[in-house]
Formats: C-alpha cells, sequence, structure tokens
C-alpha cells in the first residue's frame, strides 16, 4: 500500500465535523504522556499542558488530539499514565463531558483503534480526591477527521501522520517491539532511536514532503503531527503540522477560530519581579481560511 493509499484510507470512514466562522478548534499532537519517570518527555511540561488546556476550555474551543497522546510503546500500562497525569485527564474529560472532545490514534498509541481497549482502559481514570471518575465512555479513536469548510475554502484534513512512514504505520508492532525492549534501553546510553521521524531530520523531511504532495494533489489542508516539527503551510505546500507537547521549553499547538488557522506556543516567561508566569504566543501570522476574491 502507498503513502497516497494509506492517507487516502485514513478519511475514507473519517467524522466530518463542521467549520464555520464561529468555530473553535484548538488541535494538540504528540502529547506523549509517560508514567512518571525520567523517560516521560511530558512530564516537564505537564503544567504548560495544564493551563493550556484551562485556557481553551474555558474559552469555548473543542479539543482535538491528532494521535500519541500517550505513550504506549515505550509503556504497557495506560493505567499507570492515567494516574501520574490525573489532573490532564480530568480536564480533558471535561471537555469530553461537554462534546467537545475527538481523539484520533498515531502509531504510539495505535491500540486505542480497537474498541476492545478502549472499553477497558479509557473509560474511567483515577481521580486522586474522589475515586474513580468517569473519563471517555464510550469513545471511539479515529484514523482521521474532516473539517468540512462553510466559507469557500478547503477543507481541512486531520490525521496522525505516521501514514508517510511504512515502519511506522504497516510495521508498526514490529516497531513498538524495537522501541519497548531495544531502543528504549540504547538509546539511555546515547544512540538515537532510527524508527522516530521526530529525531532524524533527513527522515522528518522525507516524510514532510511526502505529506504535503498528498495535500496538494487532493487540493485539501493537511494537518498532522508525528514529526513534532512545528509547520505553517502555504498555498504551494498546504501541509500544517501541530508540532508536539515534548518540546525542550515549550508546548505547540494549532488554533483555527473561524476563518483563521494560528500555530500556537505555550511557554514560561518572567515578570521583572522574577515571578514565573505561562504565556501564549503566536508563532506565525494566522492563515485565512477563506478562498481569495
Amino acid at each position: 500500500m502507498s503513502i497516497s493509499s494509506r492517507f487516502d484510507s485514513a478519511f475514507t470512514q473519517a467524522p466530518v465535523l463542521p467549520l464555520y466562522s464561529h468555530s473553535r478548534y484548538v488541535l494538540f499532537s504528540d502529547c506523549h504522556r509517560g508514567t512518571g519517570t525520567s523517560g516521560d518527555n511530558f512530564l516537564k511540561n505537564q503544567h504548560l499542558y495544564f493551563a493550556a488546556l484551562q485556557y481553551y476550555l474555558k474559552n469555548g474551543f473543542t479539543y482535538l488530539e491528532l494521535g500519541d497522546g500517550d505513550e504506549l510503546w515505550e509503556n504497557r500500562s495506560l493505567a499507570q499514565i492515567k494516574d501520574i497525569h490525573n489532573d490532564a485527564f480530568w480536564l480533558l474529560s471535561e471537555f469530553y463531558r461537554r462534546n467537545r472532545l475527538y481523539m484520533l490514534y498515531g502509531n504510539h498509541d495505535m491500540v486505542k483503534k480497537y474498541p476492545r481497549f478502549t472499553c477497558r482502559h479509557c473509560t474511567s481514570y483515577p481521580c486522586s480526591t474522589c475515586g474513580e471518575e468517569e473519563l471517555f465512555p464510550g469513545i471511539t479513536f479515529h484514523a482521521g477527521i474532516i473539517l468540512k469548510n462553510d466559507m469557500d475554502g478547503p477543507d481541512l484534513y486531520l490525521t496522525h501522520g505516521h501514514q508517510t512512514d511504512f515502519l511506522n504505520s504497516v510495521l508498526w508492532r514490529l516497531s513498538r517491539f524495537l522501541v519497548r525492549y531495544i531502543w528504549k534501553p540504547v538509546e539511555n546510553i546515547g544512540f538515537l532511536d532510527p524508527t522516530s521521524a521526530a529525531k532524524n531530520n533527513t527522515k522528518k523531511k522525507k516524510l514532510e514532503q511526502a505529506a504535503a504532495d498528498w495535500a496538494k494533489e487532493r487540493d485539501v489542508i493537511l494537518i498532522t503531527g508525528h514529526t513534532h516539527r512545528p509547520m505553517v503551510g502555504t498555498p504551494d505546500s498546504p501541509y500544517f503540522n501541530t508540532g508536539s507537547c515534548v518540546h525542550p521549553r515549550c508546548i505547540t499547538c494549532i488554533e483555527i477560530t473561524g476563518c483563521c488557522l494560528t500555530l500556537v506556543k505555550w511557554t514560561i516567561s518572567t515578570r521583572s519581579d522574577r515571578s514565573l508566569y505561562v504565556v501564549r504566543e503566536e508563532l506565525a501570522e494566522p492563515v485565512g481560511l477563506r478562498k481569495q476574491k
């Protein structure tokens, strides 16, 4: 199966959400929530993520997670992840309770595409004050989502982006085995994981170009994660990337507010009195989603 075929397959039965001038969506990817150990790359940014989600919940955004939300290649247990990051899952459950949450699966949490897994592991989370609380009862994790543009502009196609990578899509079970039992310990002594697009710049550029080519051929805007590199598209290359929540000093996401798409960074800044606060920064000029007249 070719890259184009794998992308096409992701959207064959994808849910279609409306995109109006008053719509508010926020797109995150590659949180890689872990178990709180030294290998949990999300741990250092958990407070940034919590602050960002509070902002988006309060301001009426619908949360879309484009895969690799939880690190289920290095870790076997989602229960441990939910226990360590139960504050984040509490906020995600609030989005879900208000019908403002949609989840995709990526290569690192591919098991979420199976209803048996989600029924067993995604219905509740451990609340630190009141025992078990509902998480995502009845949820379906999708391969892709389509935002149908009602403003005479291109539709937005959202997926994780691992479809560009044969090893991480078709052979994902083999890649999971290699990461879990070989590359995870080997990385601790300085070797890079060759299965990871996020850690290989040559591979990253190749995958991004393949995604951009598919989007241009289909005359749509394609938004993914997977490579961890935040990216704003152009008319000649209508490919966008949310970035990730495991950057060294920030998290990135994409906001869609009405007729504009904006790449955003959340980071820690310092006031003149040396106190710290969380700041939202726009990384690029907003991109219009209406056709130019």
